[in-house]
């Protein structure tokens, strides 16, 4: 019987729907209008996803989409990513904030001036402190430690079914596919202009 994959799928789904109602509308507003600023330069400021692991995998999903609408993207480690300038924003994705490449990347970005995003469980971290404007998901990132493991085992509260990273990673995908059919409306893009960008040669 498979019964932990639809309970973990429940598990997630319930996660997700939680966490909707617990990330602020100001701060995703901040972040769909510097996308929107980016659409509007025609091309003229750019840009760069980057995340590790999962994280970036996410990233890169997410990036795609930005690229059917029609905005200049790239993803961190690409080999065609062009130098970051003052122009251009940085979406930094790390559910515990603290992923050291992604930190030190998004410091160069500050470095030169550039708008940084970011979307963490942990808005006081490296990574939120740094950043212009962060978006906080909420996400179990890390196992527990095993005090912690106890403690919860004598109050009778469980770890969840989904390991690691996972409630972060799957609710910062679904919350990015939000944004991007939020940019959709607001630059007044259909699906059909966007299947016109999608690849025609694929592997």
């Amino acid at each position: 019987m498979v019964k932990y994959v639809y309970m973990t799928m429940r598990e997630i789904v319930d996660f997700v729907s939680q966490a909707m109602e617990s990330i602020d509308p100001g701060q995703v507003e901040k972040f769909v209008s510097k996308l929107v600023e980016v659409a509007e330069t025609d091309g003229n400021k750019k840009v760069l996803v980057m995340g590790a692991g999962r994280s970036g995998l996410v990233g890169k999903a997410f990036a795609m989409r930005l690229m059917h609408i029609g905005l200049n993207v790239y993803v961190l480690g690409d080999t065609i990513v062009p130098s970051v300038s003052s122009q251009d924003v940085v979406v930094a994705i790390s559910g515990s904030g603290s992923t050291k490449l992604i930190v030190t990347a998004a410091e160069a970005a500050k470095n030169v001036g550039a708008t940084v995003i970011a979307l963490t469980t942990y808005p006081e971290s490296k990574l939120g402190s740094l950043a212009d404007i962060v978006v906080k998901i909420p996400g179990r990132t890390k196992m527990a430690r095993m005090d912690d493991y106890f403690a919860r085992q004598i109050l009778g509260i469980h770890e969840p079914l989904a390991p690691l990273g996972t409630l972060f990673e799957d609710t910062v995908m679904v919350f990015l596919d939000g944004i991007a059919v939020e940019l959709m409306h607001r630059l007044g893009k259909n699906e059909e202009e966007l299947r016109q960008r999608h690849a025609n040669i694929e592997i």
